[in-house]
């Protein structure tokens, strides 16, 4: 870590990355997120995916990295330009002030000070046009995901497939969503069972370069466990005599809904490994959570959650609270529950970041009425309040809730109190409303939920929403598109080459694959006994439910 013992991550900012420029970002170097199903990359969790190039890759297998879009905003930043593409960054430290009236710590924060200072100063004057190794990588191989998130989407769950192809797509979405529920996410499987898949090819050529300096790579999904590509890299730190192994950092999403045989699978993969770290996601209590996450048993998520706790061989244990609309009518009572595995467990067991959900926009806490968000907005000032005024330390004297926590809570009261849009495309308040409604309608027909007995807080609000009328030409594009629809129009957020994200309408591509994954049903999970043997899965595009316009942070 670049921090200095006792420095604050505002000082660490003013020491190492205001003097670079007033924009600077060390994930543009050192960080990717790849999708390696379809070849999109991004440098970290805010701007969309864009294209790798399929030539680049062919000789330089780091291009699936260093594109030439991201070199381009690289010079920009070691200018001092703000590329659009982080207004997420921006709209934070645009706020001035947090709640307690500190200048907010945006996320370029937090994503710069893991490395270290020599490859700062090295990225700082580096010609943006030179490749970069990088220091963390986030993968994801496909979208095989047995749970169904309300906030995701078909490209990131073959569940959210499954719904979309029996049911046909959601009727009447008006803003930024409505490219996302509309289809299969066809584009997100742009190869056909069997042959071989040229993003894959190239990371798995780089490999042999990119693990000795790697210090950490992240796979995600979908649901990794269910991935058979996971085991690769377990057999790899089991088998290898690189010896970066010991020191690289290995870590996965899981939903923590796997079947015991995978769970004991993971268990077992981690005592061959020096420094792994899980992450799961969850940001409400019992119900409500289970409303959210489609797919969950609250009871059985928290006997896996303590399983891991007490018997993998764990580094870090990571909860990614995705803030939206709906958790934060129990917030304060899963806050309770995490504190609780703090105190028998520790203070990192788990940490926790709290990722305010920009995408979908009807589903972000800002589509909530002033007087609903000034009720959560009290009760989670109360609940740090009282962290604060009882200052619990674990075993060790380490803080059960730590600064940087405290901080990302600040952040979300203030953020609830001052922000008003959750990005720049933002539609206005009535069409946000709309949508809000309509999707949770049909997710209620759809899913067998009923949203007013879960929420009964958020039932007035609800009741008194108005459906818009849909103009023609808007039917035309928001029309439910089912599997094997060639010729329609979809709305589809894309990064320009100036880095400006936009909302634009895309001629929808035809599918070109076979059905994905659902469930278990593939050879990797022949030992369970409900196993069907079909066709492999595919992969993954459009917002990232865990990263995409999500926030991040460094978790100690």
């Amino acid at each position: 870590m670049g921090r200095k013992q006792g420095e604050s991550h505002r000082e660490y900012k003013a020491r190492m990355i205001d003097p670079v420029s007033e924009s600077f970002c060390g994930a543009k170097w050192y960080n990717a997120t790849i999708w390696l199903g379809h070849g999109g990359t991004t440098s970290c969790h805010h701007p969309p995916a864009h294209q790798i190039d399929l030539e680049e890759i062919k000789t330089n297998p780091s291009a699936i990295h260093n594109t030439r879009h991201k070199k381009k905003m690289r010079d920009m930043m070691q200018k001092g330009d703000r590329p659009k593409e982080c207004e997420y960054c921006w709209k934070i430290e645009d706020m001035e002030k947090d709640s307690d009236g500190n200048e907010p710590v945006s996320d370029r924060v937090y994503k710069t000070v893991i490395y270290e200072d020599k490859d700062l100063d090295t990225a700082a004057t580096l010609d943006p046009k030179f490749d970069v190794n990088l220091k963390t990588l986030e993968i994801a191989f496909n979208r095989t995901c047995q749970l169904a998130c309300s906030y995701c989407n078909p490209a990131f769950s073959s569940t959210w497939v499954k719904d979309i192809r029996t049911n046909g797509g959601y009727q009447g979405i008006k803003s930024d969503a409505r490219g996302h529920f509309i289809d299969d996410a066809p584009y997100a499987e742009p190869f056909d069972d069997g042959q071989v898949n040229p993003y894959v090819d190239a990371f798995w050529r780089w490999w042999p370069e990119l693990s000795k300096d790697l210090e950490e790579i992240r796979v995600t999904g979908g649901e990794p466990l269910m991935t058979p590509d996971i085991y690769q890299l377990f057999d790899w730190f089991e088998t290898t005599d690189e010896p970066n192994a010991k020191n690289m950092r290995f870590a996965i999403n899981s939903n923590l809904m796997a079947k015991k045989g995978l769970l004991d699978k993971l268990i077992k993969g981690t005592q061959n490994i020096n420094k792994f770290h899980l992450y799961s996601s969850g940001e409400a209590f019992g119900p409500q959570l289970e409303y959210i996450r489609d797919g969950l048993e609250w009871d059985t998520w928290t006997e896996n959650f303590e399983r891991i706790c007490s018997e993998a061989n764990l580094d870090g244990l990571h909860m990614m609270m995705t803030i939206n609309a709906l958790c934060l009518d129990s917030i304060v009572e899963f806050l309770d529950w995490m504190l609780g595995m703090k105190r028998k467990y520790g203070h990192n067991r788990p940490g926790f970041t709290c990722n305010i959900l920009r995408f979908p926009s009807f589903q972000s806490p800002l589509t909530l009425p002033d007087n609903l968000r000034k009720i959560y907005h009290d009760e989670i000032s109360t609940w740090l309040d009282g962290v604060r005024e009882r200052d619990e330390k674990d075993k060790d004297g380490l803080a059960l809730v730590q600064p940087w926590e405290q901080d990302q809570l600040s952040r979300l009261i203030e953020y609830l109190d001052v922000v008003k849009t959750p990005h720049r495309n933002t539609a206005d308040m009535t069409l946000l409303e709309h949508d809000f409604k309509l999707f949770y309608e049909q997710y209620d027909a759809r899913r067998g939920f009923n949203f007013k007995e879960t929420f009964p807080r958020l039932a007035e609000f609800y009741d008194g929403i108005t459906i818009q009328p849909i103009d023609l030409n808007e039917q035309d594009i928001q029309a439910p598109k089912t599997h094997g629809v060639t010729d329609s129009l979809y709305a589809k957020r894309i990064v320009t080459e100036d880095g400006e994200v936009k909302v634009v309408e895309m001629k929808m591509r035809g599918r070109k694959t076979g059905e994905s994954d659902e469930d278990y049903d593939s050879d990797l999970f022949a030992f369970e006994p409900d196993y069907k043997p079909k066709a492999g899965s595919g992969s993954s595009i459009g917002w990232d439910t865990e990263t995409d316009g999500l926030g991040g942070a460094d978790d100690g």
